[in-house]
C-alpha cells in the first residue's frame, strides 16, 4: 500500500433526505476506509439536501440491505447539509443530478469544484445517478448497494492515488 502522509481527507455523501442513499454510501465507504486502516486519515459523513428526515435513523430497508452485506448503518442520524460543510469537506458527492444542482447552487463559488457526481468513480456503470429506492421495492435497495460498492471502491482508489 502507498505511504501515508499527515494529510487528512474528508468525504461527504449527499442525497435528498439522508435516509437511503447517502447513509448507505457513508456506511460502505467507512467500511472500506476501516479495512484499509485509514480511519484516522479519512473522515466520512453524509447529509441530505432537505430536512425531511432530520434526526432519524436510515430507512430500515437500507439498514437491512446493508447489514446483509456486512455494513452497519445503525449509528447514523440524518441531517441536512450545512453551509460550513462546503468549507469542511474535500469531496462532496451527489447521488443524483438533482442533488448535484442543489449543492452547486448553494455552494460558495470557491468550493464548487468539490462537488461531484458520486458515480463518476464507477465509470463501468452506465448511468451517472444512484436511483432513489425510497418508493421502490426491496430490490431497489440492493441495486443501490451494488452501485455504491463499485463507486466506493473507485473513490477510495482515487483518494489513495491522489493523497497517499
Amino acid at each position: 500500500m502507498s505511504i501515508m502522509t499527515n494529510e487528512s481527507i474528508s468525504v461527504l455523501f449527499v442525497c435528498s433526505g439522508n435516509i437511503c442513499r447517502s447513509p448507505t454510501a457513508e456506511g460502505v465507504f467507512r467500511h472500506l476506509v476501516s479495512t484499509e486502516g485509514l480511519e484516522d486519515s479519512i473522515f466520512v459523513d453524509s447529509a441530505g439536501c432537505h430536512n425531511y428526515h432530520a434526526g432519524e435513523s436510515p430507512d430500515p430497508r437500507s439498514q437491512d440491505a446493508a447489514l446483509a452485506r456486512g455494513y452497519d448503518l445503525s449509528d447514523q442520524v440524518s441531517r441536512m447539509i450545512k453551509p460550513r460543510d462546503y468549507e469542511t469537506f474535500d469531496y462532496i458527492l451527489a447521488m443524483d443530478r438533482s442533488n448535484f444542482n442543489f449543492l452547486s447552487s448553494n455552494a460558495p463559488k470557491k468550493h464548487a469544484e468539490k462537488i461531484e457526481m458520486f458515480l463518476k468513480y464507477a465509470p463501468k456503470i452506465r448511468t451517472k445517478e444512484v436511483p432513489d429506492p425510497y418508493y421502490d421495492s426491496v430490490r431497489g435497495f440492493d441495486l443501490v448497494l451494488d452501485m455504491i460498492e463499485v463507486a466506493s471502491a473507485g473513490l477510495l482508489q482515487s483518494i489513495m492515488e491522489k493523497h497517499f
